[in-house]
C-alpha cells in the first residue's frame, strides 16, 4: 500500500483531483548539460533535505560514451546534491512524481567540484557588480524522430510533411504530442507561452518568457528534460542535436539578453542613436571580443559546426546587425522595455547554464571596460564586404576549445573544475570521431578507391 509523506516539504504539492506525491526526482544538469539525479520516495524527502544526496563526481567528467576522462586521478571522490526547494514542482505527464533542482557541493566540504548552476550563479553576480540584473529568454529548437532500421543512419522524421513553419494543429502536429508537452510543461511555471512548428521538417519550438538569468537555465535545462522525457513515453526520440540530418537545417539556441537597472531596462534609451543605450553597445563589444571562446561552450559538439555554415539562418562571423537574423548577435526592432541583444549562435545542443554564464561574463567586461563595437553588419551578412563582416567564428570544435583554452576571461569566470574538465571530455571526443570511419567516408571512397 502506498504511504504518503504526511509533513513538510511534499505534504502540500498535491492539487485537488490529483495523486498524492509518492517519489520526487532530484535533478541537477552535468556539464553536457544533460539531467543527471536520483527518484527519493517521498517518505524519504525530507531526510534528503537535510542530508543531500552522495553521486560520484566523475560523472560530470564523464563523456558521452559513457566513459569517465576526469575523476580517476583523484579516486572519484562524490559530489553532495542538496535540493532547492524553491524549484520543487509536480509532473503533470507523471502524476504522483514531483521533481525539484539540486545545488551541488564537494562531498567533504574541501575539494571543489564542476558545477555549471554555481558557475551561472558566479556570473550574475558579476553583473550585478557592475549596478545590473542580467534578464534572458532562451529559445531552444528541437526534432522529433523515430528509430527506423529501414532507413539511413537508423532514425526518420517524426512528421515529414514539407513547408510547416509557424503551422499548427493535426497537420504540422498529427497526434497532438507538442500541444500536450506545452499544456503540460505550462502547469510547471515556467513560462511556456507559445509553440509552433519551426522551419524544418518534424522541427518544433516552445517559447519561454524572459526572466532572470538563473531562472532562465533553470526552465532551459527543465524544459529539455521534459520534452525528452514526454516523447519518450510515446516512443518518440526529442533531440536538441544541432543538426541531424544533412537535408534539413539545424536546431539552435538563442540567447534574448538585456540588463535590467532599478528594474527598467537598461538596454532601451529614448535619447540614445536608435533608441538604445551605451551599455548595449559595450555588451555586444564584450561578447564580440570573446565570440571564440563562447562558440566552444554555445556550440560543444562536432555536429553543431555542420549548422555553422552560409544561409544556414546560423552566424558564420562574429558581427551583429539591426534586425539582421544572419548576424551572431541581432538587435531585434523592439525599443523602450523590450530592448535586448538576441545572440543567434548557440547550438540546440548547448548546456544553458554554461552557454548563458560565459555570455555574461564576456558582456560585462565589455560594460566594464566600456568598449566599442564595430559597425553593425546590413543585408547579407554571410557576403558582406571584408571591412565589416567581422571575423570568421571556429569552423570546428577544435578550433573553440583551443580558443577556450587561451581565454582568460572565460576560463577564470567558469572556474578550472568546469573549464579543465570540459576541454578534456571534448577533446577526447575530437580524437574517437578522427579516429571513426564515417558513412560518408564509405560512400565517396569504397567504390572508387
Amino acid at each position: 500500500m502506498t504511504t504518503t509523506l504526511p509533513e513538510a516539504h511534499v505534504a502540500g504539492l498535491t492539487r485537488p483531483g490529483e495523486p498524492p506525491v509518492t517519489s520526487v526526482r532530484v535533478l541537477y544538469p552535468d556539464l553536457h548539460g544533460i539531467a543527471r539525479g536520483k527518484d527519493v520516495p517521498a517518505r524519504e524527502f525530507d531526510k534528503v533535505v537535510g542530508h543531500g544526496l552522495c553521486f560520484c563526481a566523475a560523472v560530470m567528467g564523464t563523456d558521452l560514451n559513457h566513459t569517465p576522462v576526469v575523476g580517476g586521478e583523484a579516486g572519484y571522490p562524490d559530489l553532495l546534491a542538496r535540493p532547492d526547494l524553491s524549484t520543487l514542482v509536480t509532473l503533470p505527464w507523471e502524476p504522483g512524481v514531483a521533481q525539484c533542482l539540486a545545488d551541488l557541493e564537494p562531498a567533504d566540504g574541501s575539494t571543489t567540484i564542476a558545477d555549471p548552476r554555481g558557475a551561472l550563479r558566479h556570473a550574475v553576480e558579476t553583473v550585478r557588480e557592475l549596478g545590473f540584473d542580467p534578464i534572458v529568454g532562451p529559445e531552444l529548437e528541437f526534432f522529433l524522430v523515430v528509430r527506423d532500421p529501414a532507413v539511413p543512419h537508423g532514425v526518420r522524421r517524426h512528421v515529414d510533411n514539407l513547408s510547416m513553419v509557424y503551422t499548427v494543429g493535426p497537420q504540422a502536429d498529427p497526434d497532438g504530442l507538442v500541444r500536450r508537452m506545452t499544456e503540460q510543461i505550462a502547469e510547471l511555471d515556467l513560462g511556456v507561452f507559445a509553440a509552433n512548428h519551426e522551419f524544418m521538417n518534424s522541427q518544433y519550438e516552445i517559447n519561454l518568457r524572459h526572466t532572470g538569468a538563473l531562472e532562465a537555465a533553470d526552465r532551459a535545462f527543465r524544459l529539455r528534460a521534459a520534452v525528452k522525457d514526454i516523447a519518450a513515453q510515446a516512443g518518440i526520440i526529442a533531440t536538441f542535436m544541432g543538426k541531424p540530418f544533412n537535408d534539413q537545417g539545424g536546431s539552435g539556441m538563442h540567447l534574448h539578453v538585456s540588463l535590467e537597472r532599478d528594474g527598467v531596462n537598461a538596454f532601451g534609451d529614448p535619447d540614445g542613436a536608435n533608441a538604445v543605450s551605451e551599455e548595449m553597445g559595450h555588451f555586444i563589444a564584450g561578447v564580440l571580443r570573446h565570440a571564440p571562446a563562447l562558440t566552444a561552450l554555445l556550440n560543444p559538439t562536432i555536429n553543431a559546426y555542420r549548422r555553422i555554415q552560409p544561409d544556414s539562418l546560423a552566424p558564420t562571423h562574429a558581427n551583429w546587425g539591426w534586425d539582421n537574423r544572419a548576424t551572431m548577435i541581432r538587435v531585434p526592432p523592439e525599443r523602450g522595455k523590450a530592448s535586448r541583444i538576441e545572440l543567434r549562435v548557440g547550438d540546440g545542443a548547448a548546456n544553458p547554464y554554461l552557454g548563458i554564464a560565459a555570455v555574461l561574463l564576456a558582456g560585462a567586461e565589455g560594460v566594464r571596460e566600456r568598449l566599442t563595437p564595430p559597425e553593425p553588419v546590413g543585408g547579407d551578412a554571410y557576403r558582406a564586404d571584408a571591412d565589416t563582416i567581422g571575423p570568421a567564428l571556429p569552423h570546428t570544435l577544435t578550433q573553440s576549445l583551443d580558443a577556450l583554452e587561451a581565454d582568460e576571461l572565460i576560463r577564470d569566470g567558469l572556474g578550472a573544475d568546469i573549464t579543465d574538465t570540459f576541454l578534456a571530455m571534448k577533446r577526447g571526443e575530437v580524437e574517437r570521431h578522427r579516429a571513426w570511419v564515417s558513412d560518408w567516408e564509405i560512400n565517396e571512397y569504397l567504390h572508387h578507391l
